[in-house]
């Protein structure tokens, strides 16, 4: 049972944190974007979990590609691709578009007026 717990607090205090990380590396201005285009290419609801992957491999892969096209660097992997420290700050980022994309798409669906299809 104790073993239990300790795993439970370790889920509970990853999502607290993981969820604050993640949601303030989506809200810099590349993850804005990629988030208000992820939105705008999401068809229906139950595409939200398809898009925010999609949104999340774009982000990744901007934040590696950056340094290489921005300043010449050399081109190399994350150097900590295969720690759990880089796949616990994906899925952190993860959880952050998902918030901003459905926070998104629900503007989309509710403000922007309908086509109706007659010109």
């Amino acid at each position: 049972m104790h073993d239990v717990m300790y795993y439970l607090h370790v889920i509970i205090d990853f999502l607290r944190e993981g969820l604050r990380e993640g949601f303030s590396r989506v809200n810099a201005v590349l993850g804005l974007v990629i988030a208000l285009i992820a939105a705008f290419m999401m068809p229906a609801w139950n595409r939200v979990w398809a898009i925010t992957l999609g949104a999340t491999v774009v982000a990744l892969l901007a934040l590696w590609a950056l340094p290489i096209v921005q300043d010449h660097a050399p081109f190399r992997l994350p150097p900590n691709l295969i720690e759990v420290s880089y796949w616990r700050e994906a899925l952190a980022l993860y959880f952050g578009f998902l918030v901003v994309i459905t926070v998104f798409f629900f503007l989309k669906t509710t403000v922007m007026p309908k086509s109706s299809g007659k010109h």
